[in-house]
């Protein structure tokens, strides 16, 4: 009787482990099923490596960027098309790893935790994504950038639709060059420059020293001058002065961002302090990770300005110049919520899913909006940048674009053609609601070069929007 009641005891032990086990089978399938279908080694998604079962990826025009034919993962017939919207579809062996194809591919592929892979083995095609891109806009960004390294991003600030982003160099996956991985032509050529390049922001950063200025100062800041004798000697020591890039005499504070005076910055961020710039960098985001549809994750950008940092050292990370590193889709979240009341959009790559019946899925992702800077300041700093382009970029160099914008020239040593080149800004325009970041390694000096990108970029879309 007492062996009985054991083996008993014994049993009902194995059942309960044997049901525990079920249990947490179970809820490993449901919440990572879709990663292990996704596995290079699934015959049935992957072949040699590369991706051949998902549904096709179109732009918001619906132009094919992507699709499975026959068995084979196959791209846009046209060359330019292809490497224009690589970095934005991604490469059939995941190395670009923020291309929708791999941050979307369990989506892509059409898995679900009730039928597997049942789908992908019958129909080998999944389901379809059509992107908020638009692929001839990319076209015209990737050819804007003339050869050069950079990126060029556009978002409908209202929306936190994406319209344009590109990154160079890029390649064409039809025929991926044999020195790709050993060529310094393509250095950093799997990285989405947009998302995850950290670049020095050169004065770009002065919209955030204006910002910082306004809320600890207040507006009375817009009342002051400053001399510029073109050389800021800020301790005695002539290896630390700040250089000017020209001699401005005295100037008021719109002056002052309009010639981009490093010597009235510099002044003024010294008197700011190193903690204050700090606090508005951190508010403003741009030591944050900016997300795109919910999955797809910029790199943080970072400011390492230390509390006890010399006066010089303050002065040249005011003006853009220090160890200060800016995420481009960090830069131009905060151009949305300078042209959006100070309210930041989150940003979205994804129009819709579809079956292969073309039922939409009810695949979405949440919308926020963030309050980085009061309505006040945001519509300050506007006035500040519709006066840079009037008074000193030109506005014949915009036609019909009602544009704020701030260049930006990163120093990278002293050969001024290895500059990096900035252009930010957005249209002051509701029917056309658009910001805009562009970078340009080896670009020379902001307005000039990437300013002129941009204005390209921005006319090709008005076009289309006519």
């Amino acid at each position: 009787m007492k062996m009985i009641t054991r083996r008993g005891i014994f049993l009902w032990i194995l059942s309960v482990l044997f049901l525990c086990g079920l249990i947490f089978m179970t809820a490993s399938l449901i919440e990572d099923g879709d990663e292990w279908v996704m596995k290079f080694y699934n015959s049935h998604v992957y072949s040699d490596g590369k991706l051949i079962a998902a549904g096709s990826v179109r732009d918001r025009d619906g132009a094919v960027l992507a699709e499975t034919k026959d068995g084979d993962r196959v791209y846009n017939e046209n060359k330019i098309t292809r490497m224009a919207n690589l970095h934005a579809v991604g490469d059939m062996r995941g190395f670009i790893s923020t291309g929708v194809q791999s941050v979307f591919e369990s989506e892509l592929v059409g898995y679900n935790v009730v039928s597997g892979v049942y789908g992908i083995e019958s129909s080998r095609s999944g389901n379809d994504l059509k992107l908020t891109i638009d692929s001839e806009i990319n076209q015209i960004a990737y050819n804007a950038l003339e050869g050069r390294k950079g990126t060029i991003g556009v978002v409908n600030y209202k929306t936190g639709d994406i319209v344009c982003m590109i990154s160079a160099p890029t390649y064409d996956v039809n025929n991926v060059p044999r020195d790709i991985n050993t060529n310094s032509k393509y250095e950093g050529v799997y990285m989405n420059r947009f998302l995850t390049g950290l670049y020095t922001p050169g004065s770009t950063f002065k919209i955030v020293s204006t910002i910082c200025a306004l809320e600890n100062l207040g507006n009375d800041v817009l009342t002051r001058s400053w001399t510029c004798n073109r050389i800021l000697d800020v301790d005695g020591i002539k290896e630390d002065n700040i250089i000017c890039n020209g001699r401005h005499g005295k100037v008021d504070f719109e002056e002052a961002l309009a010639k981009s005076c490093n010597s009235a910055f510099g002044e003024l961020t010294i008197e700011l302090g190193p903690d204050k710039l700090r606090a508005t960098t951190e508010k403003l985001g741009l030591t944050s990770s900016v997300t795109v549809s919910g999955k797809i994750a910029s790199t943080a950008g970072r400011f390492p300005l230390k509390s006890d940092a010399a006066d010089t050292t303050v002065g040249w990370t005011g003006i853009g110049q220090g160890e200060t590193l800016v995420n481009p889709a960090s830069m131009l979240r905060l151009m949305c919520a300078i042209a959006n009341d100070g309210k930041a959009v989150s940003f979205n790559i994804i129009d819709t899913f579809s079956n292969q019946a073309g039922k939409k899925l009810g695949i979405t992702f949440k919308a926020d909006e963030t309050q980085l800077i009061s309505s006040e300041t945001a519509a300050t700093v506007k006035k500040l940048m519709r006066n840079n382009v009037t008074a000193q970029y030109g506005e014949s160099n915009f036609k019909g674009l009602n544009i704020c914008a701030k260049s930006g020239t990163a120093e990278i040593d002293d050969v001024s053609e290895h500059n990096t080149a900035w252009f930010v800004g957005f249209l002051d325009d509701s029917e056309h609601p658009y910001a805009f970041v562009v970078v340009a390694e080896r670009g020379n000096y902001g307005a000039k070069v990437a300013g002129a990108m941009a204005n390209k970029v921005l006319q090709a879309i008005l076009e289309q929007d006519k």
